[in-house]
């Protein structure tokens, strides 16, 4: 299969060129590489310039299709005639050498997939369970793997607001267990969401979806939303072999009021594109979670060093909650 791969980027050269460099050891090289730039100087053009990347095309997008959404929606736009796959990557990421070999194999394993995911190793702790070891009450297990659940997910389980669903599938309540409660198994995994920073998905998908232009400017979460909807079209799966790292780049991100604001409004939309009519049960556990997620970024101020960002960001999440009650976002088709 022929496949692309997308980069959008801003205002980060020196990650890209790292992201790039660890493309060119690949075991099986993209047959054409977009770097989509919206950034306001010429910095990431001079880089690419001084370092030569084959099937490489280079965009300068100018204001109005700057923005991630944008970004994917112009970059699929200029994918060539014969291209299979589209692949995209966050510009602060980066590859193992065997990524896209996997990934791509991925498509003949399974004809039916629409969509495949890769796997981040580097933000979650997991080793192989002992079975004469002692389980404690914060551990999740999963396919002889175990990982620590975190507080956030331990205080859920104690009130009963644990998901049902598995990683990876929508929960009726959302809130459900991303990418990172799968193992390093190597095993592929069926997928109702995944990163779109580490995303994949069939050509042919994008004539009949695109990426929501209601996740402006930033985005937050809208490759949960595109995930959800292209999962109506075919199944979508998860490669935990096809691995890289994740190491969030501080600069182009939003600050943390209005990144609680996204994390709380923009959950909301996506819960209800995955369910649009929730029962009474899964809109109260929404809630409830949402306000307890709330209160331990409140709690983070007083045992975060970062406690100014915590207190902004907590005050985004209330803000965007008290603003639900007398203004919905309407979802888009």
């Amino acid at each position: 299969m022929t496949f692309s791969l997308i980069i959008c980027t801003y205002m980060r050269p020196k990650p890209l060129l790292k992201l790039l460099q660890s493309v060119q050891n690949q075991t099986l090289y993209p047959d054409e590489l977009l770097i989509i730039d919206g950034s306001t100087d010429n910095k990431t053009r001079e880089v690419l310039e001084k370092n030569h990347f084959k099937n490489l095309n280079y965009f300068l997008i100018d204001e109005t299709k700057r923005g991630l959404v944008k970004q994917r929606n112009y970059g699929i736009e200029k994918v060539a005639n014969g291209i299979d796959i589209i692949c995209f990557l966050d510009d602060d990421t980066i590859l193992t050498s065997t990524y896209f070999e996997s990934l791509i194999a991925t498509y003949s394993a399974y004809p039916q997939a629409v969509g495949v995911g890769g796997y981040i190793t580097n933000e979650v702790s997991w080793k192989k369970v002992n079975p004469e070891e002692t389980r404690f009450y914060d551990d999740y297990v999963k396919d002889a793997y175990v990982r620590k659940m975190g507080s956030r997910f331990v205080l859920r389980k104690r009130l009963g607001l644990l998901p049902k669903a598995q990683p990876c599938m929508i929960s009726e309540f959302s809130h459900g267990y991303s990418v990172s409660f799968l193992p390093p198994s190597g095993k592929i995994y069926e997928a109702q969401f995944f990163m779109g920073g580490v995303s994949s998905f069939k050509k042919e998908l994008f004539k009949k979806i695109k990426f929501s232009n209601y996740f402006v400017g930033y985005g937050l979460y809208e490759d949960a939303d595109f995930c959800l909807r292209a999962s109506k079209f075919g199944t979508m799966y998860v490669n935990t072999a096809a691995q890289l790292g994740h190491f969030h780049e501080p600069d182009g991100r939003p600050n943390k009021f209005n990144y609680g604001k996204m994390v709380v409004r923009n959950g909301w939309y996506v819960w209800r594109v995955g369910n649009p009519n929730p029962s009474l049960n899964a809109r109260i556990k929404w809630h409830l979670i949402t306000l307890l997620l709330t209160l331990i970024k409140f709690s983070n101020i007083f045992t975060s060093l970062k406690w100014k960002e915590a207190f902004t960001e907590a005050i985004g999440r209330s803000f965007a909650w008290w603003q639900l009650l007398i203004d919905k976002p309407k979802v888009l088709d």
